[in-house]
């Protein structure tokens, strides 16, 4: 099946991954860290799983954490008030 891009390690050919894990690949335990470690993003950079620009900042979270993204991209802090309104311009 592959190497698992976070830890390295080989995945077994039998074994069954979460659909969106298998793209990375990730394995079983790779992926179950992730699961936990998102709700801690979630919840420390108060996102909203409503609005696109909260789930697509955790969606590069997760490329990061699984190790197909360096974290050198802009990462909005959505625990900073101001920047919670999206839709709203900068002033």
């Amino acid at each position: 099946m592959g190497t698992c891009t976070k830890c390295k390690q080989a995945i077994p050919d039998g074994e069954t991954l979460d659909p969106v894990a298998s793209k990375y690949p990730a394995c079983n335990k790779c992926w179950a860290e992730w699961k936990e470690y998102q709700v801690m993003v979630m919840n420390e950079m108060r996102l909203d799983m409503s609005m696109p620009d909260h789930r697509k900042l955790l969606k590069k979270h997760e490329k990061i954490f699984m190790g197909v993204l360096s974290p050198d991209g802009e990462i909005i802090d959505y625990a900073n008030e101001d920047n919670r309104k999206p839709d709203e311009p900068k002033t």
